[in-house]
């Protein structure tokens, strides 16, 4: 295969793409660090309804912000073909998310679509806003899983932070659909801020203590540039885990796989099993296994990311399967991102993409 540059189309957010080799289909791909890829996350759309102060505060995302025009969006053709191609190189999980993924018009069809590739634990993150409406139509498409961002359940503490006056009880009667028609486990995600919601740990563990779901509480973090992180709103896992130990006995339970970001509990009662996502207190840098597609076909390998590779450009040119495989495997090989494990006061404050634009 001749080896070219792809010309990068988009804005000073791209990387320029390496030369493209011979994919070598025997192995596992493998990065600087020896991570393989494992998990490939899709952010099907840009927008959200929600305006959680932080992800999208509104004081940036107002009515007059400027999303991405349609005609930049992949379409479901494109995120398909990207995902058969990532498949081959040795994904075998995939999240979509977004902002909100279930805005996407149709989004069962993309899952039907990326259901016929292969063996895929397919899964998806949502707000949990139209959940009720949708759940049936997404396990009928291939839909496997599913996350709901849940950060209280105090109606005034979560219409505060989502800043959309949206209640709870909509979200927890979407869990419960989603329950009911087959999408399990159904994971719960809290991000926890100091002095916002931390209130809301226990009574959030005692209210899907028995329910079959995994809570996960997952610590402020430092993602783009809008959200006002500050090492002082983090609440670290290990005072988490001590407010529900003292509550209702826990202990430590193995990882399910190798990468998985969330340290596991189990209550020592056998009522279920919670989790800890700790990014910003004890790195995972080193077993993460994540690459991101971003809405407009920007591939990221890290959450924390400033910029990315334009892989639109290659899918609406000439290129083939096995170009855009062969340069996706390029990418990744010289892949040495472990932002989490060098962060400091000043890295937390530089420019990196939104974290509505890459997915979480």
């Amino acid at each position: 295969m001749t080896d070219r540059v792809i010309a990068i189309a988009d804005s000073g957010r791209a990387k320029p793409l390496p030369k493209m080799g011979v994919l070598r289909a025997a192995g596992p791909l493998a990065d600087t660090l020896g991570r393989q890829i494992r998990d490939l996350r899709i952010s099907v759309t840009d927008r959200c309804n929600f305006r959680c102060t932080y992800c999208m505060p509104k004081e940036v995302f107002g009515p007059d912000y400027a999303f991405l025009d349609r005609s930049k969006l992949l379409s479901f053709e494109e995120i398909t073909r990207l995902a058969r191609i990532f498949y081959s190189l040795g994904i075998e999980k995939v999240r979509l998310t977004g902002g909100e993924p279930l805005l996407r018009r149709n989004l069962e069809r993309l899952i039907e679509m990326i259901s016929s590739i292969g063996e895929l634990d397919l899964t998806l993150t949502t707000n949990g806003s139209v959940l009720a409406k949708k759940a049936r139509a997404l396990r009928d498409a291939g839909l496997k899983r599913i996350t709901v961002s849940l950060d209280s359940l105090d109606d005034r503490v979560f219409r505060a932070m989502n800043d959309a006056d949206f209640p709870v009880a909509k979200v927890l009667e979407g869990i419960d659909v989603a329950h009911a028609v087959g999408l399990a486990p159904i994971k719960i995600n809290m991000v926890v801020k100091r002095g916002v919601n931390e209130d809301s740990i226990v009574p959030m563990a005692r209210h899907f203590r028995g329910s079959g779901h995994i809570l996960r509480f997952i610590e402020f973090m430092d993602v783009g540039a809008t959200n006002g992180w500050r090492m002082d709103d983090v609440v670290p896992s290990a005072e988490v885990i001590k407010m529900i130990d003292a509550d209702r006995a826990i202990e430590p339970l193995d990882p399910n796989y190798e990468g998985e970001v969330a340290g596991r509990w189990r209550y020592k009662d056998g009522s279920g099993e919670i989790g800890v996502i700790s990014s910003v207190t004890q790195a995972f840098c080193r077993t993460c296994t994540r690459a991101r597609l971003s809405t407009e076909g920007m591939l990221y390998t890290c959450l924390f990311a400033s910029s990315g590779y334009d892989l639109r450009s290659m899918i609406r040119s000439s290129a083939t399967d096995a170009e855009i495989a062969a340069t996706v495997a390029a990418i990744w090989r010289t892949r040495a991102d472990r932002y989490s494990e060098i962060r400091t006061a000043e890295t937390a404050r530089e420019r990196k993409v939104e974290m509505s634009y890459i997915g979480g």
